[in-house]
């Protein structure tokens, strides 16, 4: 029903900049909430960013002050923006939507496939 295509991973030295994308599409009738989620090897899954349609956002303390929240309403489609990029923000990332389909009055969790961004010299 709801299909997250997230795109803008990769390699990257420490100190650099990566710009995700995550395009969400299907039968989508309004969109709560959007946010970036990342696992590391080993490590839980946790909350890099998050933006509601109010344009509420918040970050892991670890992200705070380098990375960006974004969203586009009208591609509902939701961005990071991350600067000055260390190695410890090595991870697959992940898109999480809260959206409501047609035909539901509820808003239910979407989650993309992830994509991967290593920090690394």
């Amino acid at each position: 029903q709801v299909q997250l295509v997230e795109s803008g991973g990769g390699l990257v030295q420490p100190g650099g900049s990566l710009r995700l994308s995550c395009a969400a599409s299907g039968s989508i009738t309004s969109i709560n909430r959007m946010g970036w989620y990342r696992q590391a090897p080993g490590k839980q899954r946790e909350l890099v960013a998050r933006i509601t349609n109010g344009d509420s956002t918040n970050y892991a303390d670890s992200v705070k002050g380098r990375f960006t929240i974004s969203r586009d309403n009208a591609k509902n489609t939701v961005y990071l923006q991350m600067n000055s990029l260390k190695p410890e923000d090595t991870a697959l990332y992940y898109c999480n939507v809260g959206a409501r389909t047609t035909g539901s009055y509820i808003y239910w969790d979407y989650w993309g496939q992830g994509t991967q961004v290593t920090v690394s010299s």
